[in-house]
């Protein structure tokens, strides 16, 4: 378009262009100018006008964006509006998304979009767009509009001088500018973090999209040139958004249509149990574990979400927390359903930040000092499961952000003047090891959990997986190892493999078809109950087990546990792709709660159900026994000045049916929390 002519031609078409299939969004746009100065165009749209004009539009986005803007100006509006800077935001460019991996040198100068989650976002600044400059001489107003990054003043004044010249601020013109980081969703990205661009996004654009939100991002592909004294050939690339379209089905990504006749026979039971498919479709390298495998399988599927009239939400995630001895296939587990789930994100515990767990508000690295805000694992598997392996070594900032998240499936950041509530509604799949390595038979199973109670709460379903000594499985467990080692050796070497050797290491059901299976699941099944009878023995199993040994005993359970089970129930449903919860479902359910609950919610001294055991870290038991032995300190203190012997309190409780090793037991556990000291050798005082 070299010619003044041509220009005008082309600024002509695009408003023929406009008039034809845009006079309704020039209509509103008007009525709202200047409060919003920009409106969605579709590439398609204006393919089918003018093919030429279109591929135009990919290969010179910066000429036809200012010949848009122009067309906008001039076009002729009932009103006496003139629609000046208007952002025509250009949707669906020619290939399509790409993924950010895909993007190369060829790009550069071109209109693309690019398919990502956003995993930060800056602050908002001012740019200035057009700078008023003053002659410090003849006091003369130039004005100069900005692109790129450095600040562009005018050669010389109209009196011919060259300045000094000073902005006038208060008649510039500014636009709210941010930075977006744009990276390769999770459970896409091949190793790592995956590749990630940056994004500068300007006027209406700003505050469109936040961390962890999956986006279309439309702008013109560009490259960073070197800074300084930089001299590399190695540049770095970045995008001007133009238009964002954030993805409103929850697993957009996911070609379900071309595996529904492939799920429908799966979830009649064609093919057989759909529950044992879907459980032999999980690490087949790890043996057994079929009560763990069925739990994830329900926690992939899920409930659903309630929101009552009143604005309470309650979560349809299950979480499910797995701690055990090292070796027992713990991190396998966490690897494949990372692997199967439609959306996930997989972190370790160590060096896990309050920001990679949750999000947080931190220093931004786009080239300021401001604060921006970060996306951590809840909020970039928002809709999906996170798995944070070795959750025992996540840091105490990390472990606090997670209690709320976990229940309210909100993230709030209130920091350097950031205010902000982003989405985690997110299932936690979580993996630890014992406090000291192994579990000690000789001390209840939640003391040696080295996590905080109101943490160890927040889990529907603990599962203890411990590596004792048996003969007989682990025979099976060594033949297994060694038959599926040896039979991916003769695959890979190209050898004949027999059809039971090639079961035992294959899945039974294709990890693109499970996660198409999940995603539809969970996007098309809603289930509840509807039979009286299924209702009545989900309420008899519960009031049952909370009238288990009497008014004087330790509560056994507590209504979380009740959501928990229906939550569970749900998820059982959606397997079958079923609308209705069944009897067996709720069974299920029950069945899973229960065998958990026998393993951490379990009074060691009583064998009686105490749900404080994982509320609290302590059982009634022991709970009664540190009061006693505490009224013992206080009472033979007081005929001691240098406080009460321990030896004296150790008869005085042994004379009640204490154990003297409780007793000391609890007397040191006095002195950690500083609720006693020892005021001289072999004394005791409570502070």
């Amino acid at each position: 378009m070299s010619t003044a002519a041509t220009e005008h031609e082309l600024t002509e078409q695009l408003q023929t262009f406009l008039r034809r299939d845009y006079k309704d969004e020039l209509g509103k746009l008007a009525m709202n100018y200047p409060t919003r100065k920009s409106f969605a165009v579709d590439w398609a749209d204006l393919y089918a006008f003018d093919r030429d004009l279109a591929e135009d539009f990919v290969e010179n986005p910066d000429l036809m964006l200012d010949h848009f803007a122009e067309a906008v100006r001039l076009y002729d509006l009932p009103v006496d509006i003139e629609l000046k800077d208007v952002q025509v935001q250009v949707e669906n460019a020619r290939r399509g998304a790409l993924s950010i991996n895909e993007t190369r040198s060829e790009h550069i100068g071109e209109y693309i979009a690019v398919n990502g989650q956003v995993a930060k976002t800056s602050a908002v600044h001012p740019k200035l767009e057009e700078a008023a400059f003053e002659c410090q001489r003849c006091g003369t107003i130039t004005r100069i509009v900005q692109s790129g990054d450095g600040l562009q003043e005018p050669h010389e004044c109209k009196c011919e001088r060259k300045g000094p010249f000073v902005i006038d601020y208060a008649k510039s013109e500014f636009a709210n500018h941010q930075a977006i980081r744009l990276q390769e969703p999770p459970e896409t990205a091949k190793g790592g973090e995956g590749e990630h661009i940056d994004v500068n996004v300007v006027g209406d654009l700003v505050g469109v999209a936040s961390p962890g939100d999956r986006v279309d991002l439309s702008g013109v592909y560009r490259v960073s040139p070197p800074s300084g004294k930089d001299k590399s050939t190695r540049l770095t690339p970045y995008l001007d958004g133009c238009a964002i379209e954030i993805e409103q089905a929850d697993f957009e990504e996911i070609d379900v249509d071309e595996y529904l006749a492939d799920i429908d026979a799966i979830a009649s039971g064609e093919d057989g149990d759909p529950y044992e498919l879907l459980k032999q479709s999980i690490a087949p390298k790890v043996h057994g574990m079929d009560d763990i495998k069925e739990a994830l399988i329900l926690q992939l599927f899920g409930g659903w979400r309630h929101k009552h009239p009143d604005g309470n939400v309650d979560r349809g995630d299950s979480h499910v927390l797995l701690v055990g001895d090292p070796g027992s296939g713990k991190s396998t587990l966490l690897r494949a359903v990372e692997e199967i789930s439609p959306r996930s994100v997989f972190s370790s515990g160590k060096g896990l930040t309050k920001a990679g767990a949750t999000a947080a508000a931190v220093r931004d690295d786009f080239g300021s000092t401001e604060w921006g805000l970060e996306a951590g694992a809840l909020v970039l598997a928002n809709k999906g499961v996170a798995c944070i392996d070795e959750i025992d070594k996540v840091s105490e900032d990390a472990v606090a952000s997670l209690h709320s998240a976990l229940e309210s499936q909100r993230v709030s950041i209130n920091k350097a003047g950031i205010n902000a509530t982003l989405p985690a509604q997110t299932a936690l799949l979580a993996a630890g090891n014992p406090t000291y390595g192994r579990f000690d038979e000789n001390e209840g199973i939640a003391q040696q959990i080295d996590l905080a109670p109101t943490l160890i709460s927040r889990f529907d379903l603990i599962f203890i997986v411990t590596d004792d000594p048996e003969e007989k499985r682990d025979r099976e467990i060594a033949e297994h190892i060694i038959r599926s080692r040896q039979t991916v050796g003769k695959i890979q070497q190209g050898r004949e493999v027999d059809d039971a050797d090639r079961e035992a290491i294959e899945p039974a059901l294709d990890r693109d078809l499970m996660r198409a299976y999940v995603a539809h699941a969970k996007q098309s099944v809603y289930p509840t109950i509807d039979d009286p009878e299924v209702e009545n023995a989900l309420v008899d199993f519960f009031t049952d087990l909370r009238a288990i040994g009497g008014p004087d005993s330790p509560v056994p359970v507590t209504f979380r546990k009740l959501e928990a089970i229906q939550r569970l129930a749900e998820a059982s449903a959606r397997v079958r792709l079923s609308q209705t919860i069944e009897r067996e479902d709720v069974r299920r359910a029950i069945s899973l709660v229960r065998k958990t609950m026998q393993s951490v919610g379990v009074d060691p001294e009583t064998g009686k159900f105490d749900v404080d055991v994982i509320e609290t870290g302590s059982s009634k038991t022991q709970r009664d026994r540190i009061k006693t032995v505490r009224t013992i300190i206080e009472e033979v203190s007081g005929e001691y000045s240098q406080g009460a012997p321990v030896e004296e309190v150790l008869s005085k409780a042994e004379d009640i049916g204490i154990d003297p090793s409780k007793t000391e037991h609890e007397i040191e556990k006095l002195r950690q929390r500083g609720e006693a000291y020892e005021p001289q050798s072999g004394h005791v005082r409570l502070t």
